[in-house]
Order: C-alpha cells, then sequence, then structure tokens
C-alpha cells in the first residue's frame, strides 16, 4: 500500500538524547533502519559513507552535527568555545569535498555563532540549536517550491528520465528534481517516470525507484546505459537531476554519469533541468573545472553491492563520485526564486541580489 512520501524523516534530531537520526541509505531498500548517532566522528562517517546522502540532506546533517559538537562543551569563554567549533566544523567539511551545502550549512552556523558572541555559552548553544533546525525546516519550503516551478515546465502523461536520487531521502522533504514528479503525483499528472540504475553505487535502483514505487508513482528501472534507446523510443520527454555545486556559468556537478546523460538529450532534442536550490549554487566558483570531484575507494565499482566481487581482485580502477555537466547542455536551472535560462552567469548572479 503506498504511504504519503512526506511521512519520510531521513534526518532529524533528537535534542533531549543529543542524538542525530539518520535514515540510513545503504540499507535502502532491503531494510528500513534508523541510525542514532551521538558523536562527530559517527557523524563524519554516516556522511562520508553516504548512511546520509543528497547535498541537502548532508547539510542539515552538517548543521546538526556542529551543533552536537559543541553541546557539551565546558568552555568557559568564547574563544575557547570557539576554538572547538572551528575543529568540527573543519572536521566535518572534510567528509565530502564536492556538495557545497555542507560547506554552506557549516559557514552559516559559524556567521550564527559569531553573532552572538557577546552572549552566554548557553545562549549561543541555543541559538546554534534554533539556527540548525531553521537550515532543515526552510529546505521543505525551498523543495516546495523548486516544485512547483518546475512542475510548470511538465504536462500530464510525460516520460520523465531522472538520474542518481534526488527525492525525499536527500533533503528534508519532497526532494528537488523528484520534488514536481510527486506534486504532480498528488495532481494527477500520471507521469511515467525512467529511473537510471546510477552505477557504481546504485542511488537510482536502491533509492529513487523504491522512493517511486512506494509512493505509487509508475517507474521503470534501467541500466545507465540504456537512456540512449529510451529516448531514441520516444519514451522521454524531459530529464530532471538534482546537483550538488552549480558554478557561476551554470556548470553543474552531480552524480557521476549524469553529464552523459545530458549530452545524449541535447542530442535528441529533449529538454535537460537541473534542480538546484540557492544553496547548492557557488558563485565564487567562475565554471566547472574549478570543482573538486570527490574520488571514491575503487572497491565500490567491483566489490560493494555484490556476494562476489565482479572483477580481478586488484584490478585498477577510477571511481569520480561526480561529474560536470557542461552549461551548453542544460536547458533550464531551477530554484526556489524561480527559473534560470541561459546566458546562466547574469541569471544565477541575479537571484543573489
Amino acid at each position: 500500500m503506498p504511504f504519503n512520501v512526506l511521512d519520510i524523516s531521513p534526518v532529524t534530531l533528537d535534542d533531549d538524547k543529543s542524538e542525530l537520526i539518520l535514515l540510513d541509505q545503504t540499507l535502502l531498500p532491503a531494510e528500513t533502519k534508523y541510525l542514532r548517532l551521538t558523536t562527530v566522528e559517527s557523524i563524519w562517517e554516516a556522511i562520508y559513507k553516504l548512511q546520509v546522502r543528497g547535498a541537502p540532506a548532508i547539510g542539515i546533517a552538517g548543521g546538526y552535527g556542529v551543533y552536537l559538537a559543541v553541546k557539551q562543551s565546558r568552555a568557559e569563554s568564547f574563544d575557547g568555545f570557539y576554538e572547538e567549533f572551528r575543529k568540527a566544523k573543519d572536521y566535518l567539511g572534510s567528509s565530502r569535498p564536492t556538495a557545497v551545502n555542507l560547506f554552506w550549512a557549516l559557514d552559516r552556523m559559524e556567521r550564527c555563532l559569531l553573532a552572538n558572541k557577546d552572549n552566554s555559552i548557553s545562549d549561543i548553544k541555543s541559538a546554534l540549536l534554533a539556527e540548525a533546525h531553521l537550515i532543515r525546516e526552510e529546505d521543505e519550503k525551498v523543495c516546495r517550491s523548486i516544485g512547483e516551478h518546475a512542475l510548470a515546465l511538465l504536462k500530464p502523461g510525460m516520460g520523465i528520465l531522472t538520474h542518481c536520487n534526488a527525492g525525499t531521502i536527500a533533503t528534508a522533504k519532497y526532494g528537488t528534481a523528484l520534488a514536481p514528479i510527486y506534486l504532480g503525483h498528488e495532481r494527477g499528472y500520471n507521469f511515467k517516470v525512467f529511473a537510471d540504475e546510477t552505477r557504481p553505487l546504485l542511488q537510482g535502483a536502491r533509492l529513487t525507484a523504491w522512493e517511486l514505487m512506494e509512493a505509487g508513482v509508475d517507474v521503470t528501472l534501467i541500466c545507465d546505459n540504456m537512456a540512449s534507446i529510451v529516448m531514441k523510443n520516444g519514451w522521454i520527454d524531459a530529464v530532471v537531476v538534482g546537483c550538488d555545486r552549480v558554478a557561476a556559468n551554470g556548470d553543474a556537478a552531480n552524480k557521476i554519469g549524469t553529464s552523459g546523460v545530458a549530452i545524449l538529450a541535447k542530442e535528441y532534442g529533449i529538454p535537460f533541468y537541473v534542480h538546484a536550490p540557492l544553496s547548492t549554487i557557488d558563485m565564487k566558483t567562475k565554471t566547472g573545472k574549478d570543482i573538486h570531484i570527490e574520488l571514491r575507494p575503487g572497491e565500490e565499482i567491483y566489490k560493494a553491492w555484490y556476494a562476489k566481487p565482479i572483477a580481478p581482485e586488484g584490478v585498477k580502477t577510477y571511481n569520480p563520485a561526480f561529474d560536470v555537466t557542461d552549461a551548453k547542455y542544460i536547458t533550464a536551472i531551477i530554484t526556489e526564486k524561480g527559473i534560470v535560462y541561459p546566458p546562466y552567469e547574469a541569471g544565477l548572479a541575479k537571484l543573489f541580489e
């Protein structure tokens, strides 16, 4: 029986128990389990191991994580407290270097701390908690707004291809790229979604397909290398993806394989939409060439999801977690403030005026 996808809470805080509660996304779809984490080390590990993933969700986890790291601080001076905070902030920031939301949230928490530096340590802790809650609450509204803007570009009955997972479990709620699909589903749009499996970590197969099936959305799982044939068959009317960082010129970093989908969409004349909260737009990064791409262990390619290795032990591997889609392949970037069309540099800058 389908359930309301809005009931999923991938990142929450039990402040009474000083626990960060995370839906363990590495166990889906076989098992739905929530982690209860109390240390900054365990939160770092959960982010690095993708137990929590999706740029907005990582940012929320970072905000709560840095708060928990200093909640029990016994520092009596601001300088001592601030030193503990900075140490925890830098440590958490080292877990995933590509997703700008993590740094955005941690920087926002630091600004909150500095704005309250003349208050007592107790009051600073309360302000940090309120700010972390606000980051989470705002993300729900941001995702809903992105969904409404994106839905204006889609028509009932469309075939939609998506890559990786940019759904409700990757955010506070709704998702980014999946937000218009959920809103359209509620309104009887009857979208037909095709989900790339998204190797090597299979976020499309394990997470997107699971989410959409549970919500009652028509979803078909395909291997990544099947995107071309479903486009050629005429089954795809639009491609929707999330992103982890957008450069000032509109280049967008997203899960590995996204750029190939964009190139195919351009060839077949299919619009390619990037869904980007303002928190993922990095105006300090001029182009995609300036985005640091995280490299992950090669074992993820041939061992992580298989009962037996599917390649010879010790084989050389290259496992970038993300690739960059050049702005020329992106039809529009959809934000909570509206839809941005090329030329992106001017349009994106205007969002921050």
